[in-house]
């Protein structure tokens, strides 16, 4: 009886395309139909939710379709052009950004990089920690509710400001047109922009927590220079109060 050579169970060689990871032992129970943990089915709880609001908001259109007579007006005429010519309301926000500097600027420029900044969101914010709970945390909350506040001053007071004292007009022939009507308001804006999160950044923020400054700036922004837009915006598209507006216009008439 003679002693086989002994052979290596995985051999090295440069031919073979597999290798031994691991070898783990079986888990106690079975894994079928097991979801991951700390997670909730969508549905029927989220789906039965969706489909209560789309029943409510669709109850809402039609009883408002009902109560508001919308009849079409007359053929446009190029030779008299509508005082307010105002755009429809989803649109108004980028309206009345395009009375605070460069056409290009207000409404190609700051609107893609908005676009661009929601889009990233979940690339620059990747924590798990707190996912799917409203503003993460309390901290969360505040911060939030901060921003929102300092939106709801900061913005109209910006428009305000700059209807009646506007420095790219009060610079044009003193600097080039490119500063006063580009350089200028990307100042101010960015300015107004960043204010809040170096304040926060004294606090040693989280990713999240800046994007929550960000983004509540963001949307705040936006409701407020659409109502601005709507309501306060009249013929010349002046500055009035909605009640206030001259030669019978009223913005509530567009509702």
């Amino acid at each position: 009886m003679t002693d086989l050579p002994k052979k290596d169970a995985f051999p090295k060689d440069g031919t073979k395309t597999y290798s031994l990871v691991e070898l783990v032992k079986r888990a106690p129970t079975t894994m079928i139909e097991k979801g991951p943990d700390n997670t909730v089915f969508a549905f029927p709880l989220v789906a039965l939710i969706e489909l209560l609001l789309s029943l409510g908001l669709g109850a809402v259109l039609m009883l408002m379709s009902l109560a508001r007579n919308a009849p079409l007006e007359e053929f446009a005429n190029p030779n008299t052009t509508t005082d307010p010519a105002k755009a429809p309301w989803y649109f108004m926000g980028l309206q009345e950004m395009l009375e605070h500097g460069h056409p290009t600027l207000m409404a190609v420029i700051f609107p893609t990089i908005m676009v661009l900044f929601v889009l990233a969101i979940p690339y620059l914010d990747n924590n798990r920690q707190g996912s799917g709970r409203w503003f993460t945390s309390e901290r969360g909350k505040k911060i939030s509710w901060y921003t929102a506040l300092y939106s709801l001053v900061v913005m109209p007071a910006f428009i305000l400001l700059d209807t009646n004292f506007p420095p790219r007009e009060l610079l044009r022939g003193v600097v080039p047109d490119f500063i006063a009507q580009v350089m200028v308001p990307s100042v101010i804006m960015g300015i107004i922009v960043l204010l809040p999160v170096l304040i926060l950044w004294r606090q040693k923020p989280t990713a999240r927590e800046v994007m929550l400054v960000l983004f509540t700036l963001l949307f705040t922004s936006a409701i407020v220079f659409t109502v601005v837009g709507f309501f306060f915006r009249g013929p010349g598209f002046e500055l009035y109060w909605p009640w206030n507006m001259p030669d019978g216009y009223s913005p509530f008439d567009n509702l």
